[in-house]
């Protein structure tokens, strides 16, 4: 008879060392030796672009499964039997109601909440949102999850009044309660202390980092005493995270040392990488690692916010995004907001493919999961909240079908997907802010 002596260790496994705590990967011998591996986790993100989008460069020209990539969506190429193209969905609820201008702040607000609010800065004007989405998916799936959610973003947030509400309306997508945002974190170096970081304050963790080279420097002994017991496999699992890890790290660490972008906030000694696409490239691998150490479950990323005064000028557009948008229907100028609108795809797609590439359990972390990309502005020219941009990826342990351009009677409320998300991650919801049912991801 063959024994089986293999000891299995915790799901929540962390390496601890001066200044840090690192949390491990699913590994072989979490799972134990006559067990089943534990019930796939399921994650969720979304990811907001503001300013609209040119729906004749995004949406396929068929629907179904065998729908051409439009100009826009051919960056996304690898992953496209893993992504649904929804097209039809509104937030009918961010328009002006006789509330006047403020279409850019509604549509922010209304992404994940479904809700219309009053953005007049105006006295006697209440702050009145809901609780969002991700919030309440993190509510149920957040578990024993370190940090429930996690909120970020790589655009610098606005201060004061914008487009006739107040800033803070276009800083997150993400609302606690009615009246409470989430706020966004836009340095890498919070980012990674809060996932990795243990003990100490920010600028204590900072000196032990410039003293020794690495928070990881700290837990290589402990790697080293588990790689022991562990198997082959499980050995080049950890040493692959480690180093990734650390590569993260030293990206962190080099934004630093430039310190064209030092900023001033007490014990938050950062930098943030001077270009849009490093930027954010280290913003989506510091959420890979917080999905595959189950450090959260759930995000959101203001990833191009409305009113953004960012400039595309390394691949050739003038101006700023949200000019840009406002295309007036010249040809040449819709072709610029086309670019902008690739070109953030073309950043974005090295996310959805590592989560393809990244294991965990039987499958990988985009199976378990569901990442949105949208907004909540589908003509940007014009201020329409119709036909918004929604782009999902991954199937959520199985849960929906992928690879679809799904379109939909137009202006069929956002909310009914919101409400159709909730349901497969176990929230009991029948009703949304302006929904009207659930929605069918069948095809």
């Amino acid at each position: 008879m063959r024994y089986v002596t293999r000891k299995s260790i915790g799901r929540r496994t962390f390496l601890r060392g001066a200044g840090a705590a690192v949390a491990l990967p699913m590994l072989d011998a979490m799972v134990p030796a006559f067990g089943q591996a534990p019930a796939p986790i399921p994650r969720l993100g979304f990811v907001y672009v503001g300013n609209g989008i040119i729906h004749d460069d995004w949406k396929p020209a068929t629907t179904g499964r065998d729908f051409a990539l439009p100009p826009n969506l051919r960056p996304l190429a690898s992953v496209r039997d893993q992504m649904n193209v929804l097209t039809g969905l509104s937030h009918l609820e961010a328009d002006s109601k006789g509330d006047g201008s403020g279409d850019h702040t509604r549509a922010c607000a209304a992404w994940l909440t479904g809700v219309h609010v009053s953005d007049r800065t105006r006295p006697g004007v209440e702050v009145k949102v809901a609780t969002s989405a991700d919030q309440l998916a993190a509510q149920k799936i957040g578990g024993d999850s370190p940090i429930q959610s996690l909120e970020l973003t790589v655009e610098t947030p606005q201060q004061g009044s914008c487009d006739s509400g107040d800033c803070f309306y276009v800083n997150t997508v993400s609302w606690r309660n009615e009246s409470t945002p989430n706020v966004t974190e836009i340095h890498p170096r919070v980012v990674f202390e809060r996932l990795f970081g243990d003990g100490g304050t920010s600028a204590e963790r900072l000196a032990r980092v410039r003293r020794t080279g690495s928070l990881l420097d700290s837990v290589n002994a402990e790697a080293r005493q588990l790689a022991g017991k562990l198997s082959g496999g499980d050995q080049s699992k950890i040493h692959e995270y480690l180093d990734t890890v650390r590569e993260i790290e030293r990206r962190i660490q080099n934004a630093e040392a430039r310190g064209e972008r030092a900023i001033e906030l007490p014990g938050r000694p950062t930098s943030i990488p001077d270009t849009f696409e490093a930027h954010t490239g280290l913003m989506f691998d510091l959420q890979r690692l917080a999905f595959q150490t189950d450090s959260t479950r759930v995000f959101s990323m203001i990833y191009a916010r409305e009113l953004s005064g960012r400039s595309y000028a390394q691949i050739g557009v003038g101006g700023n995004h949200h000019g840009v948008s406002h295309h007036r229907d010249d040809r040449a100028q819709m072709a610029l907001k086309s670019r902008i609108d690739t070109h953030n795809l073309r950043v974005f797609a090295p996310f959805i493919e590592q989560l393809a590439a990244t294991p965990d359990g039987d499958g990988s972390l985009l199976d378990q999961s569901l990442i949105v990309y949208g907004g909540g502005m589908g003509n940007g020219n014009l201020h329409r909240h119709s036909d918004i941009p929604c782009l999902t990826f991954g199937s959520l342990g199985g849960r929906i079908e992928t690879g679809q351009h799904l379109a939909y009677e137009m202006d069929t409320p956002m909310c009914n997907f919101h409400v159709t998300m909730l349901q497969n991650v176990d929230v009991e919801i029948e009703q949304f802010g302006d929904s009207s049912g659930a929605l069918d991801l069948s095809g």
